[in-house]
């Protein structure tokens, strides 16, 4: 346990009798209380056989207090490396040493999978620069259903990291939660490959990070507070799949979407094929059951050489265009504009005449999706106006 206020601690000192003149009981030991003890103002008037079994045991308190001393001075340190502990109810890490992982962070973003309003140009598809920290249960840089901070809205945002920089250091020396910081340089492109080197510690074995999706109004993908201990060894390997989220900030539905703050500020919510229920959702896919993963995430544990070091690990550029193993096809069907209004009738008079209506192509279909329907309609008509 750990008080609060360390004057409402009580120590209490059990002493056994010390011999015959000892002036205490010696068939029960004595508790004495941890406080200063003050001789009364006028104790040289008391009769001597008062003062005597009054103060005899003086010899004791001196013991106690000594005692005393000791205790506090260790109670002190215990409070001192608690208090540097995580407070959460995650499973405590036993292992003892420092672990290094390398992080490839892998998109998957293509024009393939996510069809709809796909990127192409100013800009293209493409992913921000990568920001984590590994951290105590203490720390938290983003959370699901949470409200985002200042500083995971303007990375959401805009793709700056200044004030989320100044928000993880804060962290760190205010309640010592953090243990590192990384990052990885940007992908050109919505598919391809960026990696980095991070490092955990026991006490900080939590791994998040955020990557913006560019362009987007406030959409990234990323990780929240993954723990890459098991018990009393780190893991060897850890890949996950990852979803867009929202940052909820700005309430535009497409990527290329004018700046339109949210007001008031929403949750971090996780976008999927249905939600937001809005067709003009750059992630609306009313036939899947769920999105196909946008990006994942892996990371391996390296290995150390024979003189205790972690094996060098190079950073290397990012890679764009990467080959993807398994591309998802996600099926994308056309999408069509309300029909106009009927135009004039058109014919000779006392005979019938045709009138037309037309409509456009708002989405054109991909990878066998469903296709576009006749894009105008004819019909029989009276002309008007005959002579």
């Amino acid at each position: 346990m750990i008080f609060a206020n360390l004057e409402s601690v009580k120590i209490a000192i059990i002493v056994g009798p010390k011999g015959p003149s000892s002036g205490i009981n010696s068939k029960a030991p004595t508790v004495f209380s941890c406080r200063a003890t003050r001789l009364p103002a006028k104790a040289g008037a008391l009769p001597l056989p008062v003062l005597q079994r009054k103060y005899l045991g003086m010899e004791n308190l001196t013991f106690v207090y000594r005692s005393c001393k000791v205790i506090w001075t260790l109670l002190v340190t215990i409070l001192g490396y608690a208090s540097s502990l995580p407070v959460g109810d995650d499973s405590i890490c036993t292992t003892e040493e420092l672990a290094k992982y390398s992080i490839i962070f892998t998109g998957k973003w293509s024009q393939t999978a996510f069809p709809k309003q796909y990127p192409l140009y100013r800009p293209p598809a493409q992913w921000s620069s990568l920001l984590g920290v590994t951290h105590s249960s203490d720390y938290s840089m983003w959370k699901k259903n949470e409200y985002a901070s200042n500083g995971v809205r303007d990375f959401a945002e805009k793709g700056e990291a200044w004030v989320l920089m100044k928000e993880i250091e804060e962290a760190g020396e205010k309640i010592q939660s953090v243990h590192g910081i990384f990052s990885a340089p940007a992908i050109p492109s919505g598919t391809g490959q960026t990696s980095t080197e991070l490092e955990v510690h026991p006490r900080h074995p939590l791994v998040s990070f955020v990557v913006r999706i560019v362009p987007s109004p406030d959409w990234f993908v990323g990780i929240d507070s993954l723990s890459l201990c098991e018990g009393n060894h780190w893991m060897e390997e850890v890949s996950v799949d990852l979803f867009p989220y929202d940052a909820g900030t700005d309430s535009g539905f497409t990527f290329s979407s004018p700046n339109f703050a949210t007001i008031p500020q929403d949750t971090v919510t996780e976008i999927t094929c249905s939600s937001p229920s809005h067709p003009a959702n750059s992630f609306y896919y009313p036939k899947l059951k769920i999105l196909p993963p946008i990006a994942q995430v892996t990371m391996v544990k390296l290995k150390k050489t024979q003189l205790g070091l972690s094996a060098p690990f190079i950073n290397p550029p990012a890679k764009s265009n990467e080959v993807i193993d398994s591309v998802l096809e996600t099926p994308l069907d056309c999408e069509v504009s309300q029909w106009s209004s009927w135009g004039l009738c058109k014919g000779i008079c006392r005979k019938t005449g045709t009138k037309i209506r037309t409509r456009f192509v708002l989405l054109q279909p991909a990878n066998n999706g469903m296709p576009c329907p006749n894009l105008d309609e004819e019909i029989g008509c009276e002309p008007e106006n005959c002579i």
